[in-house]
């Protein structure tokens, strides 16, 4: 019981004894990297990511779409203050409707998804969450976090000394991951908005992703609670709000970019 109240102490400590505030979002946030650690990670993990989603998509003209959309917000909104050398990509991928981005500005859309989209607005829709993703850091919040719930999972089995109490600690640290990936998601929509009107595009189209996300889901996806990704229904709520909030920001002068085309 000593070894395992050490144990949980010194993760305690390590978590909480590093934290930084984010420019940005104005929070204080537990992480344990650099910003010039992020890109470094995000660099060296692009080609297995693009790897694994089949390569990039071979038609240069819609990668130079997705580039030049990403590249609006940034270069038109606070995103620009950020460290990172943003890089989007559009990947071959023609089954799995995806989108993500890797820490330090590593931005990934697939074909699948990218397809679906009606309009430049709800391609800045999809990008401007990303990089509200890597604006907000989550990628080193997930992984500080992790390491907070991986050495109290193991404070508790050198506690207990039973193979059940380690089942239940993984369970309830993956439950509180889960609420923090939710929690995430629900900021990087908001950024999204944010970034979006301050690059002059309509964050109605964050709106119509939602939709199409939920149409995809052809009616099965997981409840709210059980997912990290919070209910189509419940993110659009918020996003409505998020308009409200920002749309004092929104900016008709800003640069231009391709029209969509898929």
């Amino acid at each position: 019981m000593i070894i395992a109240l050490i144990m949980a102490g010194f993760t305690l400590f390590q978590y909480y004894a590093k934290s930084s505030q984010n420019e940005i979002t104005g929070e204080t946030q537990h992480v344990d990297m650099t910003s010039d650690e992020e890109i470094a990670l995000g660099l060296q993990s692009a080609p297995y990511i693009i790897k694994e989603y089949g390569g990039l998509y071979p038609d240069q003209k819609m990668q130079n779409n997705v580039k030049a959309v990403g590249t609006k917000i940034v270069r038109n909104s606070v995103a620009k203050k950020s460290p990172y050398p943003y890089q989007f990509h559009l990947l071959a991928d023609p089954n799995t409707i995806n989108a993500f981005a890797l820490p330090g500005g590593q931005v990934f859309i697939t074909y699948a998804l990218f397809s679906k989209l009606e309009s430049e607005d709800q391609l800045a829709g999809v990008l401007g969450h990303e990089i509200g993703h890597v604006i907000a850091r989550h990628s080193a919040e997930r992984i500080a976090d992790q390491a907070l719930t991986e050495g109290l999972t193991g404070a508790v089995v050198v506690a207990t000394g039973t193979q059940q109490s380690a089942q239940m600690a993984q369970m309830v640290s993956n439950m509180i991951n889960m609420k923090y990936g939710r929690g995430q998601e629900l900021q990087s929509d908001e950024l999204g908005v944010r970034f979006m009107l301050e690059a002059g595009y309509d964050p109605e189209g964050m709106t119509g992703v939602m939709k199409i996300l939920e149409e995809a889901g052809n009616g099965h996806e997981q409840p709210e609670f059980a997912s990290t990704h919070p209910s189509p229904e419940n993110r659009i709520q918020r996003i409505q709000e998020a308009i409200e909030k920002y749309g004092h920001l929104k900016n008709t002068n800003g640069d231009t970019a391709p029209q969509v085309q898929n």
